[in-house]
């Protein structure tokens, strides 16, 4: 059993419909600062209808959420037949020096909500920045894989690897990913997603 869809004429697995996997998260997600087309969501699709998954990805970014503004709006932005979620939260609550302990209860009940609607989830971990000190950065980056193992859910350590500091791939605000830093992005997190489809329980035979 599969989510790939195997394409034209493959057989029944090409007249399933497409999977849904939402993206839900604040303006890394959303696509601060770059065209529609350009923003993660779109690009991600883009890689996975590439590689031959029939998926719809669904743009839930909201730029400045938090966590606890994401578990406000879960229920509307992540709607009924969803199949996945990737949330992508906890940036802002960094850059607000939010207490680590709202971040964590607030995430811990958005993946609790999502577990119980049968939705799988691939749990992107963020890093506090390093003027917020080392009390807070250990504190606030140890929430994500804590509650990853804790809900059983998959978990990418970072969204940003590879493109968090480095200028070329950054706005001139030193935080939002161009373009080049969206693919960049896409590229580390694809095969997690690809896990995360593959090992969906709802999955279509191919």
């Amino acid at each position: 059993m599969s989510f790939l869809a195997m394409g034209a004429g493959s057989g029944a697995g090409a007249a399933e419909r497409p999977v849904k996997l939402v993206a839900f998260g604040d303006s890394l997600t959303a696509g601060y600062g770059v065209a529609a087309d350009e923003a993660f969501p779109a690009k991600l699709e883009k890689a996975l209808r590439d590689k031959g998954y029939a998926v719809d990805v669904i743009n839930a970014g909201v730029s400045g959420d938090t966590t606890s503004g994401g578990l406000d709006r879960l229920d509307w932005s992540i709607p009924e037949g969803t199949d996945a979620a990737i949330v992508e939260l906890g940036a802002n609550d960094a850059l607000r020096g939010v207490d680590p302990a709202v971040t964590r209860k607030a995430l811990d009940q958005i993946l609790s909500r999502l577990k119980a609607k049968g939705i799988k989830v691939l749990l992107a971990g963020m890093r506090a920045p390093p003027n917020m000190g080392a009390d807070y950065a250990g504190r606030f980056d140890a929430i994500f894989p804590d509650l990853a193992k804790a809900h059983g859910v998959a978990l990418y350590p970072f969204f940003l690897q590879g493109v968090a500091g480095e200028r070329g791939l950054n706005q001139p605000d030193g935080l939002h990913p161009l373009p080049a830093g969206v693919d960049v992005i896409v590229r580390g997190i694809l095969p997690d997603v690809e896990t995360l489809l593959g090992n969906s329980p709802t999955k279509p035979k191919s």
